[in-house]
């Protein structure tokens, strides 16, 4: 949203600690923040990690680096093919980016909002179950974080 001099409008402020719902602070946030973005996915994700893998493959070999010199090749291949792959289809990724008031127009669906709000409750309800679970078992784990204790005086240190 935009003022008439079309400088941006700044949201309203959060709630905060103790808000009555963090989920409709996110959605009152969405005109500004959500954005849909494409994902290949499937054999679309498989067919590029070959490619790359093939490539990485015939690279190597022209500086002498094949199977056969180096048998535990295929791991170092594949996991730099990931990150290639993963870093095309990111880049593809954000350079198209949809609004959410530009899906709502080319869908037709003016029910979007009200999905994510009801799947931003459940999932971070979800989360919080899945926190206050683990809880008992973080004390122990967090001693690492705890203040350390000071020598006492008189120990010459």
């Amino acid at each position: 949203m935009t003022k008439k001099d079309g400088n941006p409008v700044p949201p309203p402020p959060l709630q905060g600690e103790g808000g009555d719902d963090v989920t409709t602070d996110l959605v009152r946030l969405m005109q500004r923040d959500l954005v849909f973005v494409i994902r290949f996915m499937g054999e679309s994700q498989y067919r590029l990690q070959s490619h790359f893998q093939d490539f990485i493959l015939k690279q190597l070999a022209g500086t002498g680096v094949t199977q056969e010199t180096h048998p535990m090749i295929h791991a170092f291949v594949e996991r730099h093919a990931i990150m290639l792959r993963d870093f095309v289809f990111s880049g593809v990724s954000l350079s198209r980016q949809l609004h959410l008031e530009e899906v709502e127009k080319l869908t037709g669906d003016t029910m979007i909002r009200v999905d994510i709000w009801d799947e931003l409750r459940t999932h971070i309800e979800m989360a919080e179950r899945q926190f206050r679970a683990q809880l008992p078992e973080l004390p122990p784990i967090l001693e690492a974080w705890k203040t350390p204790e000071r020598p006492k005086s008189g120990d010459g240190r």
